[in-house]
């Protein structure tokens, strides 16, 4: 069992930073591409940035360019760094891992329990 542990949501300022993490741990024997999905009160969840375990990255168009995410494959961990933050970014945000139990099984997707981020003034 893989757990999904997120840290640093927060109550911010619009114009201010937060730096997610999200660490893995457990009986952990591959984790591939790993993300973080956020989702707002009435709205879908929505999947905001994702990385590869080489490194390459995907936004939303609502997040590019304010927010960064990176990882390290060696302690099974990723960020979000948030910057420029809006109103509009306040949500629960979740972070979200390719798992797979073995070499003969197929991936499953772990989630963290999410953390609240609140932008407001």
């Amino acid at each position: 069992q893989v757990q999904l542990v997120e840290s640093g949501g927060g109550l911010v300022q619009p114009g201010g930073s937060l730096r997610l993490s999200c660490a893995a741990s457990g009986s952990i024997f591959s984790i591939y591409g790993m993300g973080w999905y956020r989702q707002a009160p009435g709205k879908q969840r929505e999947l905001i940035a994702a990385i590869t375990t080489g490194g390459s990255t995907t936004y939303a168009d609502s997040v590019k360019g304010r927010f960064t995410i990176s990882r390290d494959n060696a302690k099974n961990t990723i960020w979000l760094q948030m910057n420029s933050l809006k109103p509009e970014d306040t949500a629960v945000y979740y972070c979200t891992a390719k798992i797979a139990n073995s070499d003969y099984e197929p991936l499953y997707d772990g989630w963290g329990q999410g953390t609240q981020v609140t932008v407001s003034s």
